[in-house]
């Protein structure tokens, strides 16, 4: 009995420190595959400001595919390795909503869609956009309900866009034809640059504004991070993501698992 006992010990230690071990590299393999898939396919991306209602609102998270337009030094963390341009290059289309660094800092995350390509023109008058001397058509539809600039909640004028390629997408003028930004321009945007705009016209800080000015200006290709693919999870009424508690009242399921157009 006591020989049996003394024999199935050893066993007993040895498949316990197997254990430990094979759960050590478990976690690290699911690591690694975390930071390639972080890196080079898929990135989590939250939408902190209302720059781009309707298509995007305050508390969505979507996922940003980074092979979309090849990768630069700013697809990476931390911006290493800290090479020049960009590998397996893909330029953004018109009508992508597309993530990208700052250009007058190169830290900070911005998310907005591209409107102008390298060499057009592009302009407000009015509040009517006009690319290449055209005005972009739009129809208006029924008024979606957000926050103006004075913090109230109310219908707001809504239009679908058609841009010449084709893409339609949904704007709102919480200021009408009569914001600040509605005429300005016009602007032509130099080689490997692109014009970005936000859906929310009279309330984005995007392309219209010039960086010495505290906004965008032209955007480098380089500074392109990926584009936004799917909305994964939504939260509203100010409430973070891990308040779980919170979740019966403020996960948005309706807007969940939507693509971004």
């Amino acid at each position: 009995m006591s020989e049996s006992m003394s024999d199935s010990a050893p066993r007993a230690v040895k498949k316990s420190e197997g254990g430990i071990g094979e759960t050590i590299i478990v976690i690290l393999q699911a690591l690694a595959i975390a930071l390639v898939v972080r890196t080079f396919l898929f990135q989590p991306f939250n939408i902190p400001s209302g720059s781009m209602i309707p298509t995007l609102e305050i508390g969505d998270y979507l996922f940003v595919s980074k092979y979309s337009y090849g990768y630069s030094r700013y697809s990476f963390p931390f911006g290493f390795p800290p090479f020049q341009g960009r590998i397996f290059s893909s330029p953004p289309k018109r009508g992508d909503v597309v993530v990208f660094k700052l250009p007058r800092d190169n830290e900070t995350d911005y998310i907005k869609r591209v409107i102008g390509l390298p060499g057009d023109k592009i302009e407000m008058k009015k509040g009517r956009l006009y690319i290449n001397d055209e005005m972009v058509q739009r129809e208006a539809i029924e008024k979606d309900v957000t926050e103006d600039l004075y913090g109230h909640v109310g219908p707001v004028p809504t239009y679908i866009e058609t841009l010449p390629n084709g893409v339609k997408h949904k704007i709102i003028e919480i200021q009408g034809d009569d914001g600040f930004n509605d005429n300005a321009g016009p602007f032509l945007v130099p080689p490997g640059h692109y014009f970005m705009m936000g859906d929310n016209r009279d309330n984005s800080t995007d392309s219209r504004v010039p960086q010495d000015q505290g906004g965008v200006g032209y955007v480098p290709l380089e500074n392109v991070e990926g584009r936004a693919e799917l909305i994964f999870f939504s939260v509203g009424d100010g409430a973070a993501a891990w308040e779980f508690w919170r979740w019966p009242w403020t996960l948005r399921l309706k807007r969940m698992f939507h693509t971004v157009r």
